[in-house]
């Protein structure tokens, strides 16, 4: 058995592989932060008065557009949160490197995919579902391998 010091060393490919994606999903939700910030300086909508500082800027709470973008992180924080700790503990456990290295691809190109079809790009669904529910059950699967291991 590895010891958890030696699985979370840089040789490590499924160590290297889940820091590279998420430092890729971490990249993306600053991303969408800055998505919505940028859209409300686009369409001169604020959510608080004090921003509103602009002369044709205004204070909405319900614009479509940015309303979109927030649901979108929203569901982000949801799930990538999830993975990060999860996805950390799998490392531990040794997993296969191919196996491993699959899941944490398909959490992070699907993350990256769900918001394209959300919230820049918007399809009908079942685009969204789809985008959502592979990294869903990817990290659901990567959960329950940690925690049969630990049982």
């Amino acid at each position: 058995m590895a010891l958890a010091i030696e699985l979370a060393k840089w040789d490590n490919p499924i160590f290297r592989s889940y820091v590279y994606w998420t430092g890729i999903l971490c990249l993306k939700m600053l991303a969408m932060s800055a998505l919505t910030g940028l859209t409300r300086f686009a369409r001169m909508t604020f959510a608080n008065p004090e921003d509103a500082i602009f002369s044709k800027a205004k204070v909405k709470y319900d614009d479509q557009r940015i309303e979109r973008f927030r649901r979108a992180h929203r569901n982000d924080m949801e799930n990538i949160f999830v993975f990060f700790p999860i996805g950390f503990l799998y490392v531990l456990i040794n997993p296969s490197a191919f196996l491993a290295i699959s899941l944490f691809r398909i959490i992070g190109i699907g993350r990256i995919i769900h918001t394209v079809v959300y919230a820049i790009f918007v399809t009908p669904q079942p685009s969204r579902l789809l985008a959502w529910i592979f990294p869903y059950l990817a990290t659901g699967f990567i959960t329950l391998q940690v925690i049969l291991y630990a049982a």
